[in-house]
């Protein structure tokens, strides 16, 4: 079998297998139930948690926006979010969960002007910001649960609640969120003996020194730990707000435990923007704090329904302007 065929036979599988995932956790759950549900969440929380959710994507845009202007393209805040509420729509309606999104900005920033190792290059960075602060944002959120145990009124024993221990995970929290540090150091250094050993000023490895080298590495560094912050910040909390508007009601930290899971299971490349691998992480990891499944499930459709909502808005940038007219030709 070539490879092009073995490739669209993996495309079409991920088209049949994403809606059968999704069928399978509601049949699972009760589908009669989950309705029951998600018809009868709260409006206020539900408005909450939607507002939550777009100013969480329009933080996002901002950091993303932050990374361009660093490796040398500038572009405006709301031209950034435009992109990527564009690309929030992609996200939506092809398979694959975020790729088919992050590959548009990264060709939307080639197409204005940036180099395409850059332009790829922010779009990873601004990803991979995301996802490590979620990952520090859990483990500080475990740390806590375990250390104030009378906050855990959850179907955990004791023994569970004090298993690893609350200072193992502070440690792993502080140590994730410097790990970056220790990265720009040791890219910087490998940026130089690149640099130092490159023939030509326009080779890939050349440019891979150049961009390693970037002056205010450190500024940006912390920019991405505060914007990242408030990213998660917001998901989580709009997260949170949609199982409120079902009537779950758990300690904060234990949101931000469970979102570890539940938003690192919907970025993988097998579903419609999420949609399966998000509500059967939602169940699993919620059931640990003895949520049932169909308000595990609701609370997950719900959150998956604040970013439709917003896919729906991205959709008609993308039908109005799909060619970026401010577009210039990639280099």
């Amino acid at each position: 079998m070539t490879r092009g065929r073995a490739t669209g036979w993996a495309r079409v599988a991920r088209i049949v297998l994403a809606p059968l995932l999704v069928a399978a956790i509601l049949w699972w759950a009760d589908p009669r139930r989950v309705l029951h549900e998600v018809a009868g969440a709260q409006p206020a929380w539900v408005l909450a948690g939607l507002a939550s959710s777009a100013l969480a994507n329009f933080v996002s845009a901002q950091r993303w926006r932050a990374l361009a202007g660093w490796l040398g393209h500038r572009i405006g805040a709301f031209a950034a979010a435009g992109l990527y509420f564009r690309a929030v729509a992609i996200n939506a309606l092809l398979p694959g969960a975020i790729v088919g999104g992050d590959v548009y900005r990264a060709v939307a920033l080639n197409r204005r002007g940036l180099p395409a190792l850059e332009a790829g290059l922010s779009v990873f960075l601004d990803r991979l910001s995301g996802l490590w602060m979620l990952v520090v944002l859990g483990a500080a959120a475990a740390a806590w649960g375990v250390a104030d145990a009378t906050s855990t009124a959850v179907a955990l024993g004791p023994a569970a609640l004090r298993a690893p221990g609350a200072g193992a995970l502070a440690a792993l929290a502080a140590g994730l969120l410097a790990a970056p540090a220790l990265g720009i150091v040791v890219l910087r250094r490998l940026g130089a003996s690149i640099a130092a050993q490159a023939t030509t000023g326009n080779g890939w490895r050349a440019r891979v020194a150049v961009v390693a080298r970037h002056r205010g590495a450190w500024r940006q560094y912390a920019l991405q730990v505060v914007a990242s912050l408030g990213v998660q910040l917001l998901s989580i909390g709009a997260f949170a707000l949609g199982g409120r508007a079902l009537g779950i009601e758990l300690p904060a930290w234990s949101w931000a435990a469970v979102a570890v899971p539940v938003f690192l299971m919907a970025t993988l490349p097998v579903s419609f923007g999420g949609w399966g691998t998000r509500e059967a992480a939602a169940v699993v990891a919620l059931s640990a704090f003895g949520v049932p499944a169909a308000s595990a499930v609701g609370a997950s459709v719900l959150y998956g329904l604040f970013a439709l909502a917003q896919a729906l808005a991205g959709g008609v940038l993308l039908a109005t302007d799909p060619r970026e007219r401010r577009a210039t030709a990639p280099r």
